[in-house]
């Protein structure tokens, strides 16, 4: 048997290809990022092609450095940025505009526009998510509403969408040569078109929103085979055999199969999913009811998560905006060149506030600034914003959840700091575990291929896997962690109602 799986795991700034072994090891990874496209204010766009062709090369980067071919690889696990929406043609392959990412805004009339009847709740109870911008279904409107001849070849048939996983799924399956239309149930259960209860698209909002089914990829488990690679593929022949999206991954990369277990990966933005087995939790702060994954036939399970828009993107903002720092790197260095922040604050509302405000009005400020402050003090404010947002999500699951979280498993590529990471467990007030393999979000999609294809034999195998690299247990006091967290709110307050008929 083959003896390796890989992950091509599609992100918001770049596509890998990584390859693991049964131990959930690394052995080779390919890494190309892509093109971040900003035509206004608001709008986050990326290429589809682009993104493919670099899906493509970063497959043979991963093989190369390994030295291996598509005969040691038993099957290719998907995982992407979720809302992220792609409309191509189903005749030529090609897209009929940019991919327009899950960061964008530019939405924020049509759900507008669809509150009116209902509220931002109007459709939570089936698909437990609120109206926002965040989600692919309002893109999907725009699409249709924006480029000449969109909705007529929609109405037609001949328009198809996916979030990242659909394109790659598609692309490699052969594309416009009999390619699998195809997600799983983590990634439509984040379209606002998906029943949870029933795993199907709901056929009343999809009118709602004016979007033909036509359009739309068959919903399929987390692990089953779809389809295998086409003949022009580095690939060609190996099962694509396992897909989730990027957060839902990292929670199953993490080992945390059973009600109760979380983690908190920290990427673009951070994204805490809280596991709550086979049943459907309704948030009553904040949070989104997502599914968390389905194996094959067996029951799905669900979680409850939040979500937080800019995290590690605003270590990016302070080296590519403002020159702060040369790499992301040196934020940590920078942050430590000071004791504390020096009383300033930075809530980067940079797409208004995600979980658990959900305020689109909101745009970040940097607050409490005087003359003392310097740039450590930014950097280190910044640092700070990612845990203190982070705490804002945990306290609304641990309301939800009704039993407050003991531990914090980590993940994601800003656990490499830690600096970060100790003031996260002060001002949490509870340890946090980071694992020996940080790439959970790749691992998590190796694993649903692994199992769909009998790589790895059960969950225990999967648990027997995970092993702890480092933890960190809170060393502040407790009178500090709370002042603190109440200049924090205190800050978050400044942002909100920015965001008016005179601001576009």
């Amino acid at each position: 048997m083959a003896d390796y799986i890989l992950a091509i795991d599609q992100g918001t700034t770049s596509s890998r290809a990584i390859i693991f072994d049964k131990a959930g090891s690394i052995v080779s990874t390919g890494q190309l990022e892509h093109q971040q496209i900003f035509p206004r204010a608001g709008w986050v766009e990326h290429d589809p092609a682009e993104i493919w062709r670099n899906t493509g090369e970063v497959i043979g980067q991963a093989l190369g450095k390994a030295n291996l071919t598509r005969h040691d690889i038993a099957a290719v696990g998907i995982t992407n940025q979720r809302e992220t929406a792609v409309v191509w043609d189903r005749t030529t392959g090609e897209p009929v505009y940019n991919a327009i990412v899950w960061q964008d805004t530019r939405t924020q009339a049509i759900v507008d526009r669809l509150a009116t009847d209902g509220g931002v709740e109007r459709f939570k109870q089936q698909v437990g998510l609120p109206l926002a911008t965040y989600f692919s279904g309002t893109k999907i409107v725009w699409i249709l509403e924006n480029v000449p001849g969109a909705r007529e070849k929609a109405e037609a048939g001949d328009l198809l969408f996916g979030t990242t996983d659909t394109w790659v799924l598609w692309n490699l399956t052969g594309g416009v040569e009999g390619g699998v239309h195809a997600t799983d149930v983590t990634n439509a259960s984040r379209t606002m078109f998906m029943d949870l209860e029933t795993l199907q698209w709901d056929d009343e909002i999809l009118a709602a929103f004016g979007v033909p089914r036509s359009m739309l990829p068959e919903i399929r488990s987390s692990s089953e085979v779809y389809g295998v690679a086409n003949e022009h593929s580095l690939l060609r022949e190996t099962p694509i055999a396992g897909i989730l999206g990027d957060q839902q991954a990292a929670t199953f990369g993490q080992a945390a199969f059973d009600a109760g277990e979380a983690k908190n990966t920290y990427g673009t933005g951070n994204f805490l999913i809280f596991n709550t087995g086979e049943e459907i939790v309704h948030s009553k702060n904040g949070l989104l009811t997502t599914v968390g994954y389905k194996l094959g036939e067996q029951p799905v399970h669900y979680a409850l998560e939040g979500s937080i828009a800019v995290t590690g993107s605003l270590i990016q903002w302070l080296r590519d905006n403002l020159g702060l720092i040369s790499s992301a790197a040196e934020v940590e260095e920078l942050a430590k060149s000071v004791e504390d922040n020096g009383g300033a604050y930075f809530v980067p509302a940079f797409s208004g506030l995600f979980a658990p405000y959900w305020r689109p009005d909101a745009r970040g400020a940097l607050v409490g600034l005087t003359r003392y402050v310097n740039k450590g003090h930014i950097a280190r404010a910044a640092l700070e914003a990612i845990a203190f947002q982070t705490r804002d999500v945990v306290e609304a699951v641990n309301a939800d959840a009704g039993i407050d979280l003991t531990e914090l498993r980590v993940d994601g590529g800003a656990t490499a700091n830690d600096t970060l990471l100790q003031f996260q467990a002060d001002i949490l007030g509870v340890p946090v575990v980071r694992p020996v393999v940080a790439e959970t979000t790749a691992l998590g999609a190796a694993y649903a291929a692994g199992l769909a294809v009998g790589f790895w034999s059960n969950l225990d195998d999967l648990r027997a896997n995970w092993q702890e690299d480092r933890r960190w247990t809170p060393s502040m006091e407790a009178g500090e962690r709370e002042r603190l967290d109440r200049n924090w709110k205190k800050a978050v307050s400044k942002t909100l109602d920015w965001v008016d008929d005179d601001v576009a």
